[in-house]
């Protein structure tokens, strides 16, 4: 979703283009809205601390296996919906996945085997070190979260994801500002206004860009 590009970019008078120029005076705007979230004590472990990411792990990245990921995906979704969307806390969305992993695992065992496959199928649910990544309307930190994830197969290919408390996984993403607000809707029952307005990134691409930033300097350190 974003892209550095660092060649110098120069218009036909000799300077910097508006864009160039727009660019720079962003990352400063960026950085110095990313320094006014630390001062209000808003840390990534804030977030990661009241969310549980959901993760459906394919094969391989190859063709077939990616498909067959989403499959088990929509297929352990429409199981597990019904029983989740009304959770009012971490805790009870955290028991209700566990007393289902049996089911769940059996709902993507029958998916794999429907469509012609004998990979195995095995679940892990606890702490899980992730990089930004962003959902829809929301950009999330890199950080320490709760997970709970599906491994299909040897589960080397790329990953699908969503946030399963609050609810998120429900909401289409595709459908634009209707998915927008019941995301917004959704993560103000659990974030306050301060950490969603930090992780919003619906006026433009400064979160993805602060979190970054933060990113490239704790590799630094």
């Amino acid at each position: 979703m974003f892209n550095s590009n660092y060649k110098s970019e120069y218009n036909i008078h000799g300077g910097y283009s508006m864009k160039k120029l727009i660019t720079v005076l962003c990352i400063f705007i960026f950085i110095f809205g990313a320094a006014n979230i630390k001062a209000k004590g808003i840390e990534s472990k804030d977030i990661s601390n009241k969310l549980i990411r959901f993760h459906v792990i394919a094969n391989s990245d190859n063709e077939v296996d990616q498909k067959l990921k989403l499959k088990v995906k929509d297929e352990v979704i429409k199981y597990i919906q019904p029983k989740l969307k009304n959770s009012k806390s971490i805790e009870e969305s955290r028991s209700i996945i566990k007393e289902n992993d049996k089911n769940i695992i059996k709902v993507a065992k029958e998916i794999v085997k429907k469509e012609g496959y004998d990979y195995k199928v095995s679940s892990t649910f606890g702490k899980e070190n992730f990089p930004i990544k962003t959902y829809g309307n929301i950009t999330l930190p890199s950080g320490n979260y709760e997970a709970y994830r599906i491994l299909i197969g040897k589960g080397e290919g790329k990953n699908w994801w969503c946030v399963m408390f609050p609810p998120l996984c429900f909401v289409d993403i595709t459908k634009g500002e209707v998915s927008y607000k019941d995301t917004e809707k959704e993560m103000k029952k659990v974030l306050s206004k301060d950490e969603y307005k930090s992780i919003d990134n619906t006026c433009n691409e400064k979160i993805i860009l602060k979190f970054k930033i933060l990113e490239l300097i704790k590799s630094l350190r």
